[in-house]
C-alpha cells in the first residue's frame, strides 16, 4: 500500500513542479519596432522597465531608423511595426496586407514642431520668400516633408512639386540639416524636433512658417504614423495584440502622469534637457495609442494628399485597413 502511494506520488510530482514553466509558457512575447527617437524613447520606457504589468505578454521594444523599419515591415520580423501614414497604401500597393491598430503620432493642436527654418540673419521672413530658393529636407518622400509641402503650397500658393516647381527641394540627412544651413549649402530647411528644439533655445535659427499651425487650420491635427500588424499574425494571437494596445496606452499614461522619473531617465540616456520632452508632448505630438473617428478622418486626408502629390496611386478605404478589434478611445 505504501508503495503504491510513493509510485503515485513521485508519478505526480513533475506535473507539479512542472505547473510554473507552463504559467511562463503561457505568457507571449510581443515584438515591436518604432521610429528611433529620444521622444518615443519615453513613450515606451514604462513598458520596457516594468512599470506597466501584463499577465499575458511580454513586449520587446527595438527603436529604428526610417531605413530599417522599411525593411522590418516588408520582411514582418516584428509583429507590430511604426509605419509612416503613406507607408500604409505604398505596402498594400506591393501586396503586403497590414492592418492598423492604432495612430502613434498625431500632431499637437498648437502646431509647434515643424516648420521651415532659415539663419536668424536670413533675408526670408515668411514661406512666401522661398520662391526661387533652395529647401531641405530629411526626407523628400516622408509623411513629415509631405505636410510641410501641403501647408506650403495651400498658404503661400506656391508650386511645391518635387521636379519643376517654385522651390529647389534637396535631401539631406537629418544630422546635417543645422549645418548645411549654417554653411549656405540651403537657403531653409525642415527640421526633426530635437533640432527644432535646439534652435529655439540656441536662437540662431528662426522659424519663418509653422507648417503644422497651417494644416491644423486647413484639416485639424494630422496623423503622421501608425502602429500597424499583420492580418496573419492578428489571427492567429488576437488576445495577444489586443493586450499589446492595451499595453502601450498605458505606458503613453504613465510617462504623462509621471514625467520626472521618464523624462530625468531618458533624458540622462540620450543626452538632452528633460524639457525638451515636456515642449514634445505639449507642443508639438501626442501618442494617441488608439484610433478613432478623428485618426481615421485625418489618415484618409493625408492619403488623398499623397495622390494629389503623385505620392501614392490611389487612396484605400481607411475601415478595411484597419483591425477590427483595434481600441477606439
Amino acid at each position: 500500500m505504501k508503495r503504491r502511494i510513493f509510485v503515485a506520488a513521485a508519478a505526480a510530482a513533475p506535473v507539479i513542479l512542472s505547473a510554473p514553466s507552463v504559467l511562463a509558457q503561457a505568457r507571449q512575447k510581443v515584438t515591436y519596432a518604432y521610429l528611433l527617437d529620444p521622444a518615443y524613447d519615453t513613450v515606451v520606457w514604462a513598458m520596457r522597465n516594468g512599470k506597466v504589468k501584463s499577465d499575458l505578454i511580454d513586449v520587446e521594444a527595438t527603436g529604428m531608423l526610417i531605413p530599417q523599419l522599411l525593411q522590418a515591415t516588408a520582411t514582418k520580423q516584428y509583429d507590430v511595426v511604426m509605419s509612416a501614414v503613406v507607408g500604409v497604401p505604398a505596402a498594400l500597393a506591393r501586396g503586403l496586407e497590414v492592418r492598423i491598430l492604432s495612430a502613434a503620432l498625431l500632431t499637437s493642436p498648437n502646431g509647434e514642431g515643424g516648420g521651415v527654418w532659415v539663419k536668424r540673419d536670413s533675408p526670408l521672413k515668411s514661406g512666401a520668400d522661398l520662391k526661387g530658393k533652395t529647401l531641405a529636407s530629411y526626407g523628400l518622400r516622408s509623411t513629415g516633408y509631405m505636410f510641410a509641402r501641403e501647408a506650403i503650397s495651400r498658404k503661400f500658393g506656391l508650386n511645391m512639386a518635387l521636379e519643376g516647381g517654385d522651390v529647389r527641394q534637396i535631401e539631406v540627412q537629418a544630422p546635417n540639416l543645422p549645418g548645411a544651413l549654417a554653411t549656405g549649402q540651403t537657403d531653409a530647411a525642415t527640421l526633426i524636433h530635437s533640432q527644432a528644439w535646439r534652435a529655439k533655445q540656441s536662437g540662431e535659427l528662426v522659424n519663418i512658417c509653422e507648417t503644422a499651425q497651417i494644416l491644423n487650420e486647413l484639416y485639424g491635427p494630422m496623423v503622421a504614423a501608425v502602429n500597424v500588424g499583420y492580418p496573419d499574425k492578428l489571427a492567429a494571437r488576437t488576445s495577444a495584440f489586443q493586450e499589446f494596445n492595451r499595453v502601450l496606452k498605458a505606458s503613453v499614461q504613465y510617462a504623462l502622469a509621471n514625467r520626472n522619473e521618464v523624462f530625468e531617465a531618458v533624458a540622462k540616456q540620450t543626452n538632452i534637457d528633460t524639457k525638451f520632452f515636456d515642449w514634445w508632448h505639449d507642443r508639438t505630438t501626442s501618442v494617441p495609442a488608439v484610433f478613432g473617428e478623428t485618426h481615421a478622418k485625418a489618415v484618409s486626408t493625408a492619403w488623398k494628399m499623397g495622390v494629389e502629390m503623385g505620392m501614392l496611386k490611389n487612396a484605400p478605404d481607411v475601415a478595411a485597413v484597419t483591425w477590427d478589434k483595434t481600441l477606439r478611445a
